[in-house]
């Protein structure tokens, strides 16, 4: 009489490119639900804001390059949620609409150990990094996606820049664009030259706001 473990193997899959689909399916599926417990430990302040950005940074630039061989099988992610009945409305903005840690989107708790003036200064220096990136044709996703990222960073280090700057918001918008398009995608020369006015413009915009604040 056979045993338990004489019954057939059920396989999921019928060839290596099924398998190596259904393991996409897995890696995207706990990508998704590590990110939603991780945006639950931040607003319940069960992780401190410099132990979660980093962690959420990891996720979202997994998830980034994942998604990338998974567009064709996987075109609508939140779909991708529904059918595996994925209750995950905070990974879901985290990782499709916003692209950036809450940190940088909404701006961390101020350190006041960390010096004004450092903030200030690396603040000029990836606003200029970031122009200087346009300038030699530095137009691709993968490209453009770090640098705006460190500029969001400096500005929300800088103590005095009030939330709704308007460079801040600026620099946000075009991550939040920059992350729903592939990573080897450049920017048409339309798109290029409005960043670069809008960089510029903020770049003013903050160095016009610092001389007001230092004259009060």
């Amino acid at each position: 009489m056979a045993g338990a473990d004489d019954a057939p193997a059920i396989k999921l899959y019928s060839s290596k490119k099924e398998q190596e689909m259904y393991e996409n399916f897995a890696d995207l599926f706990a990508i998704v639900k590590t990110t939603e417990k991780l945006e639950r430990a931040y607003v319940r302040d069960a992780i401190s804001a410099k132990d979660y950005e980093p962690l959420c940074a990891k996720l979202i630039a997994q998830f980034r390059t994942l998604w990338e061989t998974l567009k064709d099988t996987v075109p609508d992610v939140e779909k991708f949620m529904a059918d595996y009945n994925m209750q995950c409305p905070m990974a879901a903005k985290r990782l499709i609409y916003s692209g950036m840690p809450a940190t940088v989107e909404h701006g961390k708790p101020r350190c006041p150990s960390h010096p004004s003036s450092v903030a200030v200064a690396e603040t000029v220096q990836h606003f200029i990094t970031a122009m200087d990136s346009l300038k030699l044709n530095m137009v691709a996703v993968d490209q453009l996606y770090p640098v705006l990222n460190d500029l969001m960073q400096s500005m929300n280090k800088v103590v005095q820049l009030p939330g709704d700057f308007a460079g801040k918001v600026k620099v946000k918008a075009w991550i939040t664009k920059l992350h729903n398009m592939p990573a080897s995608k450049e920017l048409e020369e339309a798109d290029v030259r409005q960043l670069l006015f809008e960089l510029e413009s903020s770049y003013n915009d903050f160095m016009a706001f610092l001389n007001i604040g230092g004259r009060s």
